[in-house]
């Protein structure tokens, strides 16, 4: 199932994919997320609709409410809500039509929000999106000038969503503003990034190797004996627990906070319960184990 919001890069990947599928024998639909931000959204629906329907490729129509005061902001939080959606879609894949420049202003993105290794690494070719059901990019290796060149040999019309023209996200500040400066001096900037997200993404593959050989023969869930952090150094401890968190889907907090973590988990005493919220979660120590539960707003910092 593709990920089809009617612009260029989805557009794209579904007509390549709907032109390959007699050869390959797989069977192919399409998902539109209505966001519902934009005057034009039922416009872009009606669009979606009409060429699904043209080449004969089942489409589901899903609307998320996306909420406007978020912490992380609008951007974020219409992202969160679109692949809430895609978790529920009846597929053995998602692919979704983000390409090299789109890596490479990810890498750019997460760095300056001061990322650790996990984000340095970009977007996965492919991840696990829930039992079922993986997510597919295979787009990222290719240029937006050879995407545009595609879809101009077919003479494709497409949806350009004005929100990707507005600056104030970060994101199209980066695509807009900054990398066009950056291939002013350095042409090759968006390969040259797009191969080192590549790059960290080996290295953090071999450091959840080390995770898992830290880990020994205990199971990688919570709760998690504390003797898998007591006997590590500082870094392989940090490593160990970033490769958990995220192994349970949360969201890795600062390496600073990391570090208070661990340093609270491995120097309390035998009669306390060390708690941290980060988030909505909250990672704790009861007796001699590390435990993970979401937090409710009107819990103890300290479980009993």
């Amino acid at each position: 199932m593709v990920g089809f919001s009617g612009g260029r890069d989805s557009l794209a990947l579904l007509s390549v994919l709907h032109e390959i599928q007699p050869t390959f024998k797989f069977h192919l639909a399409a998902c539109h997320v209505n966001h519902r931000l934009s005057p034009h959204a039922m416009e872009w629906q009606d669009f979606c609709q009409r060429y699904c329907n043209g080449i004969d490729v089942p489409l589901t129509i899903a609307e998320v409410d996306v909420p406007r005061a978020t912490p992380d902001g609008l951007e974020s939080a219409a992202r969160a809500a679109r692949y809430a959606a895609f978790a529920s879609i009846d597929a053995d894949w998602l692919v979704l039509g983000q390409h090299r420049e789109d890596q490479a202003e990810t890498l750019l993105f997460n760095l300056l929000r001061g990322t650790g290794l996990q984000g340095a690494a970009g977007m996965p070719e492919t991840r696990l999106i829930r039992p079922g059901l993986r997510l597919m990019r295979p787009l990222l290796s290719i240029a937006r000038e050879d995407v545009d060149d595609y879809l101009r040999s077919r003479s494709f019309d497409w949806i350009d969503d004005e929100s990707n023209d507005d600056v104030r996200f970060s994101r199209n500040f980066l695509r807009h503003r900054v990398m066009p400066l950056l291939r002013s001096r350095f042409p090759a900037a968006a390969a040259t990034l797009s191969g080192a997200a590549q790059r960290f993404n080996e290295a953090r593959n071999l450091l959840d190797d080390l995770a898992l050989l830290d880990m020994a023969e205990v199971p990688a869930s919570f709760p998690m004996p504390l003797s898998c952090l007591e006997n590590l150094s500082e870094p392989r401890g940090r490593n160990l627990l970033r490769f958990m968190l995220t192994r349970h889907g949360v969201r890795i907090p600062s390496e600073a906070r990391l570090g208070e973590i661990l340093r609270q988990l491995l120097t309390a005493r035998v009669d306390r319960h060390p708690a941290v919220v980060f988030g909505e979660w909250k990672i704790y120590r009861k007796r001699d184990a590390v435990h993970l539960k979401k937090n409710l707003a009107n819990e103890c910092q300290e479980p009993r």
